[in-house]
C-alpha cells in the first residue's frame, strides 16, 4: 500500500510521517544522507513510482512527483530506487532497474525528469543497460556526467548528445569508481566530482593491471566449473596505483594532479573541489597508513602544495573519523577559507579547524571522544556531533562552539538512554531523529534545533515509558586480570535462578571494525538461533574487547596495532574468566563462543588459544590466516608483513589449531569475495594434520554473508541451533 493511501485525516498526520521515515529506499551509494528540499523546511521520500515531500513542521505529506511524470511513453512506471533533485528543484534525476556491484546495488539505469515541461527521457541511450554509476548533474544543471564500463561520461540535457571523457576503462583500469579493495575498506564507490563551475570534472584512476587476481571456482552454474576472478591485493602485495585527474569538458583533455611519491604506494581516500578556486584539495595515505598528507592542487596544472601533515605511531583510521558515512565532501567554514578535520593527535578523536595555511586549531579539547560530525551551523557558531563522553555503549547528539570555547552541550533528551541518530537540515532548524535502546524497537520523529522540540505526533518519550516493562538485558562492566575495564551485556535465562548453573554463550568479533556493546535495539539478540535462548535457559554474553571502536580514546583502540588475534583474544579469555568468578550460576563446564568474519577469527583463537576456558565454538566466514585478508585492512592494523611477518603469524588461528579440544563447527561459502574460501582450507589442512575432530560446512557459491539461495538462511539457523544444543546444552543445572 503506498504511502499516499494513509492520509484520509489530519489525525493520522503522525502515523504518516512515521511510515514515510520508515519506508525503505534502495541507495545508489549507501550512506546517503535524507534529502532535504531546498528551503530546509520538508525532506522528500520515494515510495515506489512517486516521489513524496513531507513538511517537517507538522508532517504534511504531499506529491511531489506523481506516478504520471515517472512513466515513460508506453512503458511501466518508473520504480524509484534513488533521486537527486538538480539545486533549482527544477530537474529530477531518477535511478532505478539496479543491479550489485560488490556488495550494493550501485549500477543501473538514470532518467532525467524535465519538471516544468513534464518531459522524461533516459540517460546513456546506447550504452549496456543497467550499466550507468553514480550520475550526477551539473551544478548549472545543463549536464549529467556518469560512469559506465569504466570510463566516464558527460550528457549534453540540451542536445541529448554523450562525450566519453576517458576511453581507456577496463576492469583493471577504472575511472570514476574504484577496486575490490578502495570499496571495501575505505567505502570509495562514487569516484568523480563536478567542479562548481560545470566546466571540469576530477576523478580517480584506478590501475589493478598489477594486482594479481584471486580465482574463486563456481561449481554450479554451468555443467562445467568456471572461474570468477577478483583483483585482490592480499596483505604484503602493493595496492592498486592511484592517481586523480581534472578532465576538462569541452577539450576532453586530462591534467593529472602531481602528488608526490610512487602512485602504487599510496591512497587517496578523499578528495574534493576547493570552494572558489580552481583547485582540488584531497588526502594521501602511505601504504602503512599512519602518516596522513593533505594537498591542494591546482586543476589546471596539476601541481600540488602540501597543506597539512598528520602521523600516528599505529594507524590513521579514514572510515572511524566519519563514522562510516560515506567519505565525500568537505566541511569548509568561513567563505572556503578554511575546513573542519577531524584528527585523534592528542589522543581523544577531536574537531579541529584547518585554514588554506596549514594552521590546525583545536576547536573540541577534553577527555572525550567525536563519534561523528553531523552538521556545521556556521550561522550560529556551532557544530552538532554525536559523542557519548559518559557511556561508550551509547551515542548522543551534542552541540560545540566552532571557536573552540566553552564545553559540550548535550541536546539529546536525558530520559532517552541509549542510541541516537540524526539527518540534519542544512540550516540546522530541523533533523530526523532516530532513537532505540536495547529493549525500545527504533522510532523515528523530526525534532526542532537546538531545543531537541518533538514535532507533532511524537511518541518517543511516552512509548519508551511503557516499554521499561520489556528490559531483561543488563550492561555491565568487569575488570581482567590485566587492569583492563571492559564493557559487556548479559541476557539471563527466563525464569532464572541464581542457584543453579546455566550454559553461557559468547558473542564475539573483537577487532577495530566493529564494537558488539552497544544500548541500541537489536544488541543481545541472535539473530541465528531458532527459538528464544532465554527461554531456552542459556545466559547470553557479548563484552568489547581492546581495540575496538568504542569512543574510549585512542589508546584503548589503537593498542591491538600488531595485536590482532592476540591482545583482543586475551582480553576475551580474561573477562569470560572474571564473569565466572563474578557469577557461580555460570556453568564453566557448558561454554561456548560463536562471531561471523572477524567475529570468526576470534571465536577460532579463543577456541585454540584458551581451550580450558571454551568447550564449544562456531566459527563462521573466519580469517583462518592473516595473511590471506587484504592489504588495506590487514597492513592498517597489523604493518607491513615484510617487516614483521612473526605478528601476522601470531594472530592466525591456523598457528594454533593444533590446540583444539573442544568442539567445532566452522562455515565459510565458497565464493566469499571478501574472505576467501582458501581460509578455510587452510585451516581444514591444519586440523587434519593434527588430528582433530571438527565439523564443517562449505555453502556452495554463498558471499560473506551467506544469504544467497533459496533455504540458505533458514538452513544456516537450524544448523547452528542443532550444534550448539548438541554440544553446549540449554537449561539450568
Amino acid at each position: 500500500m503506498g504511502l499516499l493511501h494513509h492520509l484520509t485525516s489530519p489525525s493520522r498526520r503522525a502515523l504518516t510521517l512515521l511510515i514515510c521515515l520508515l519506508g525503505s529506499t534502495l541507495y545508489a551509494q549507501p550512506g546517503k544522507s535524507v534529502k532535504w528540499s531546498a528551503d530546509a523546511q520538508s525532506f522528500y521520500q520515494a515510495d515506489n513510482s512517486i516521489i513524496v515531500a513531507i513538511r517537517a513542521k507538522d508532517g504534511e505529506l504531499s506529491t511531489k512527483i506523481s506516478k504520471e511524470q515517472l512513466t515513460p511513453k508506453n512503458q511501466d512506471p518508473l520504480k524509484v530506487e534513488d533521486f537527486d533533485f538538480s539545486s533549482d528543484e527544477k530537474k529530477l534525476l531518477v535511478y532505478t532497474n539496479s543491479k550489485k556491484v560488490w556488495r550494493y546495488n550501485t549500477r543501473g539505469d538514470y532518467w532525467l525528469l524535465d519538471i516544468p515541461s513534464g518531459n522524461l527521457k533516459q540517460l546513456g541511450k546506447g550504452l549496456p543497460g543497467s550499466s550507468l554509476m553514480f550520475a550526477k548533474l551539473s551544478p548549472d544543471g545543463k549536464q549529467v556526467a556518469y560512469v559506465s564500463g569504466h570510463n566516464l561520461y558527460v550528457e549534453n540535457l540540451a542536445t541529448g548528445a554523450r562525450k566519453a571523457l576517458t576511453k581507456d576503462g577496463t576492469r583493471r583500469l577504472i575511472n570514476g569508481t574504484f577496486d575490490w579493495a578502495y570499496e571495501e575498506e575505505f567505502d570509495c564507490r562514487d569516484g568523480f566530482r563536478w567542479s562548481p563551475d560545470s566546466r571540469s570534472i576530477a576523478f580517480w584512476q584506478i590501475n589493478a593491471n598489477k594486482i594479481r587476481d584471486f580465482l574463486m571456482i563456481d561449481n554450479t552454474d554451468s555443467l562445467y566449473s568456471f572461474t570468477v576472478p577478483v583483483e585482490y591485493p592480499k596483505t604484503g602485495e602493493s595496492p592498486s596505483a592511484c592517481k586523480v585527474g581534472v578532465v576538462n569538458i569541452t577539450s576532453g583533455q586530462t591534467t593529472w594532479l602531481q602528488v608526490p611519491g610512487d602512485a602504487q604506494q599510496h591512497y587517496i581516500p578523499r578528495m574534493e573541489w576547493v570552494p572558489g578556486q580552481q583547485a582540488v584539495i584531497l588526502q594521501q595515505l602511505n601504504r602503512k597508513q599512519n602518516e596522513s598528507i593533505l594537498y591542494i592542487c591546482n586543476a589546471v596544472t596539476g601541481k600540488a602544495r602540501q597543506l597539512y601533515t598528520e602521523k600516528d605511531a599505529a594507524w590513521i583510521d579514514i572510515k572511524s573519523r566519519w563514522d562510516n558515512r560515506e567519505l565525500s565532501g568537505w566541511d569548509w567554514v568561513d567563505n572556503g577559507k578554511s575546513f573542519i578535520w577531524v584528527s585523534e593527535e592528542d589522543g581523544w578523536r577531536h574537531l579541529y579547524n584547518v585554514d588554506l595555511y596549514g594552521k590546525a586549531t583545536l576547536i573540541t579539547p577534553g577527555n572525550y571522544d567525536i563519534i561523528n560530525l553531523l552538521q556545521i551551523d556556521e550561522a550560529n557558531n556551532q557544530a552538532y556531533v554525536l559523542a557519548s563522553p559518559d557511556n561508550p555503549t551509547e551515542q548522543y547528539l551534542y552541540k560545540v562552539p566552532l571557536n573552540g570555547k566553552g564545553t559540550p552541550e548535550r541536546i539529546s533528551p536525558l530520559v532517552e538512554e541509549g542510541t541516537h541518530d540524526y539527518e540534519i537540515a542544512p540550516d540546522a532548524k530541523y533533523a530526523l531523529h532516530t532513537f532505540s535502546n536495547h529493549y525500545f524497537h527504533p522510532q523515528k520523529e523530526v525534532v526542532y534545533l537546538p531545543e531537541h522540540k518533538s514535532g507533532e505526533g511524537s511518541r518517543i518519550a511516552m512509548d519508551l515509558q511503557s516499554a521499561r516493562y520489556m528490559l531483561r538485558q543488563e550492561f555491565f562492566k568487569v575488570t581482567t586480570a590485566d587492569g583492563q575495564t571492559l564493557d559487556g551485556w548479559m541476557v539471563r535465562p527466563t525464569n532464572f535462578d541464581s542457584t543453579k548453573k546455566y550454559p553461557v554463550v559468547f558473542y564475539v568479533y573483537g577487532e577495530p571494525a566493529a564494537a558488539t556493546v552497544r544500548n541500541k535495539y537489536g544488541s543481545g539478540y541472535n539473530f541465528l538461533y531458532n527459538g528464544d535462548m532465554s527461554e531456552d535457559g542459556y545466559i547470553y554474553v557479548s563484552l568489547d574487547n581492546r581495540g575496538t571502536p568504542q569512543p574510549k580514546g585512542r589508546e584503548w583502540r589503537k593498542s591491538i596495532y600488531r595485536n590482532v588475534g592476540r591482545i583482543n583474544a586475551r582480553d576475551q579469555a580474561q573477562g569470560a574468566l572474571a564473569l565466572f568468578k563474578q557469577h557461580a550460576y555460570m556453568d564453566t563446564s557448558r561454554v561456548a563462543v560463536w562471531g561471523w568474519s572477524g567475529g570468526g577469527s576470534m571465536t577460532l583463537n579463543l577456541l585454540f588459544q584458551y581451550p580450558d576456558i571454551f568447550k564449544t565454538g562456531i566459527a563462521i566466514a573466519a580469517v583462518g590466516s592473516l595473511l590471506t585478508y587484504d592489504n588495506i585492512y590487514q597492513e592498517r592494523y597489523m604493518g607491513l608483513p615484510q617487516e614483521n611477518k612473526a605478528d601476522y603469524i601470531a594472530g592466525s588461528p591456523i598457528t594454533y589449531a593444533k590446540n583444539l579440544r573442544g568442539n567445532l563447527l566452522y562455515i565459510h561459502g565458497t565464493g566469499d569475495d571478501n574472505v576467501h574460501y582458501q581460509n578455510a582450507e587452510l585451516l581444514i589442512n591444519e586440523l587434519v594434520r593434527y588430528n582433530k575432530y571438527f565439523q564443517f560446512m562449505a555453502y556452495p557459491n554463498r558471499t560473506h554473508s551467506i544469504s544467497e539461495g533459496e533455504g540458505t538462511f533458514k538452513h544456516l539457523g537450524s544448523l547452528y541451533t542443532r550444534y550448539l544444543k548438541q554440544y553446549c546444552p540449554p537449561g539450568a543445572r
